[in-house]
């Protein structure tokens, strides 16, 4: 988020085009009060999934009044595949903005926003979860950030390099803005099915990594 977490250039695809983003029109830019965003994707027509810290005001520590939110279902180059605005937001009951431990935050660091009026439009499909995938496995990131804040980067070069009671570390870079994206692994049939959300960025020997929420518990939570 452009309050404070993240994905970089290596092995990132630019959908700069409808066409490169099909499939992937789900995943949108999260205004946050006009000043910051993060990326959120849809999980029902009406429900999207995000990191929990995106929804709060650093300067405050408060959270972000839901009158001050909104969701641009594949925004690219000044244009949404759909807006809306938000009914009510919910972080996760353990979540602590607070908490000065990275792990605990990162841990519960999962919010669900109820959008106004769902959004039914056949070129935008929500998606479905899945468990957490396992050390060694192949995941994707689409994301907004800072640098690249008019339309969604796809970044498939990335693999789950451990699992931390109920973290992710993953091999992805991540930037500012970034905070809150899907992270998907692939059925058989190559489906993507969205295990994970992004929550900061870290390093780890010496080399850039991501850490991100599993869906196991936190999201049965809200």
């Amino acid at each position: 988020m452009v309050f404070g977490s993240c994905a970089a250039a290596q092995g990132l695809f630019s959908m700069d085009t409808t066409e490169d983003g099909h499939m992937w029109e789900g995943v949108g830019r999260l205004e946050i009060s006009g000043q910051a965003f993060c990326t959120g994707a849809l999980i029902e027509p009406a429900l999207v999934l995000t990191a929990a810290h995106c929804l709060f005001d650093p300067a405050t520590g408060l959270p972000v009044p839901e009158d001050e939110i909104q969701f641009l279902a594949g925004w690219r180059h000044g244009r949404a595949a759909a807006y809306r605005r938000v009914r009510t937001a919910v972080v996760h009951p353990d979540y602590d903005y607070t908490n000065p431990s990275e792990t605990d935050r990162v841990r519960n660091d999962l919010a669900l926003i109820r959008l106004q009026h769902p959004i039914r439009n056949t070129t935008i499909d929500p998606f479905a979860t899945d468990t957490q995938p396992k050390t060694g496995a192949r995941v994707a990131v689409v994301s907004y950030a800072h640098n690249r804040s008019e339309a969604p980067s796809l970044q498939e070069l990335c693999q789950v390099l451990s699992r931390q009671e109920g973290m992710l570390i993953l091999s992805c870079e991540v930037d500012f803005g970034a905070s809150g994206s899907p992270v998907f692994s692939f059925d058989d049939a190559g489906t993507p099915r969205i295990v994970s959300v992004v929550s900061a960025k870290a390093q780890a020997n010496g080399q850039p990594v991501s850490l991100a929420t599993t869906l196991n518990g936190p999201l049965d939570s809200l």
